[in-house]
């Protein structure tokens, strides 16, 4: 039973990981549709990323059924608590490559062809799918430290977005608001996807509590129960005086 759930639970994790790549792939696949007005490719985006909140459902379901049937504690509930909340994370992510994809299907003319806030947002879309990348791969390398190092470079994605920011409100800015409003809330969905991509990194330190097995390729072994010491100054069991 012991051995089937750590099983599951390496699956789960593997598919964590598989699903949080596929989302910057999304990302990607999205902001070239969005940048090259690719209306085909707009639509292979938003039907992958519905597929993709289907698997996160049925994942979603698989953690509820661990917890009910296997009765996880210590590790093992660390870990599918922890999937739960990337699997919250991976969600959002698919809504927001979603969004991006659905936005030249639209705007007739898509905004981003003539605006010179586009390289910003190129670049910014670039970074978040990146970020969604190297998660995937602090996933599947169990790297504790992930976390911090992706915030720093999701630090790049801030700033280009407060200098998005310093474009939309110049004085020289004459592409008008609805453009404007546009750009900014583009940059919003870039800038969130990239918190999310952080935010299942941070997750990875609890993902890496579990070991699924030894490094024989055994099931791991319960650490072995200490053996009471009597206390400096007790008397041994076997002397303890009795009533009368």
């Amino acid at each position: 039973m012991r051995a089937t759930f750590h099983a599951e639970l390496g699956e789960l994790v593997t598919d964590l990981a598989r699903m949080t790549r596929l989302a910057g792939q999304l990302m990607t696949n999205a902001a070239i549709a969005l940048h090259q007005t690719d209306l085909a490719l707009a639509g292979v985006v938003i039907a992958q990323c519905d597929q993709m909140t289907a698997s996160i459902d049925h994942n979603e379901q698989r953690c509820v059924d661990l917890l009910a049937q296997q009765a996880p504690v210590a590790g093992g509930l660390r870990v599918v608590v922890a999937a739960v909340h990337a699997l919250d994370h991976l969600k959002r992510m698919a809504n927001l490559a979603r969004h991006i994809a659905i936005i030249p299907r639209l705007k007739q003319p898509n905004p981003m062809i003539t605006s010179p806030a586009r390289p910003v947002l190129a670049r910014m879309s670039l970074l978040a799918s990146q970020l969604a990348g190297d998660a995937a791969i602090a996933i599947e390398q169990r790297d504790r430290l992930s976390g911090d190092r992706l915030a720093e470079a999701d630090d790049e994605v801030d700033t280009l977005r407060r200098h998005l920011f310093g474009l939309l409100f110049a004085g020289d800015w004459s592409h008008g608001v609805e453009p404007a409003v546009d750009a900014a809330l583009i940059g919003r969905y870039y800038e969130r996807f990239a918190d999310h991509a952080v935010a299942i990194a941070r997750q990875v330190g609890y993902l890496a509590t579990e070991r699924t097995s030894e490094p024989d390729g055994s099931q791991p072994r319960s650490p072995p129960v200490p053996t009471p010491q009597p206390q400096a100054g007790s008397e041994p069991v076997d002397h303890v005086p009795r009533l009368a």
